[in-house]
């Protein structure tokens, strides 16, 4: 099979794989090349693919893996890949985490741009129609 893992900007991952587990709302799973085709929404978590020389870590945010013939497809918001679970960890923790508080922040600024916004319309209502 081939693995390609895509984020929005970029390919993180194209690479044979003789097996790959994931993990999808209803737990883990894994693929081998015969496999049905499938499409399964993924949870953030740890997907790992075999070859012949090695096992490989990615971690994935959440998104959708589709098997298609020979060719696996995994669509997610991030992905970061790892030599072993250790590092990986660590890296997963930072960068996710760091994103995380960024978007937190960015619909606490969101919010207080719509109140501005329905605060002034409505001044502005009164102000017409006195």
């Amino acid at each position: 099979m081939v693995l390609r893992i895509l984020r929005p900007e970029r390919v993180v991952l194209d690479e044979p794989a003789d097996k790959i587990v994931a993990e999808g709302a209803n737990g883990f799973f894994g693929l081998l090349p015969r496999h049905i085709d499938i499409v399964v929404p993924l949870v953030p978590g740890i997907l790992a693919f075999t070859t012949d020389e090695a096992e490989t870590f990615v971690a994935v945010d959440e998104g959708v893996l589709v098997k298609c013939g020979g060719e696996v497809l995994v669509s997610v918001r991030d992905a970061v890949v790892g030599p072993d679970l250790d590092s990986l960890t660590d890296t997963v923790r930072e960068r996710f985490d760091t994103r995380r508080q960024q978007e937190k922040a960015l619909h606490a600024a969101l919010a207080k741009l719509e109140t501005e916004v329905v605060g002034r319309f409505s001044t502005l209502q009164k102000e017409a129609y006195g």
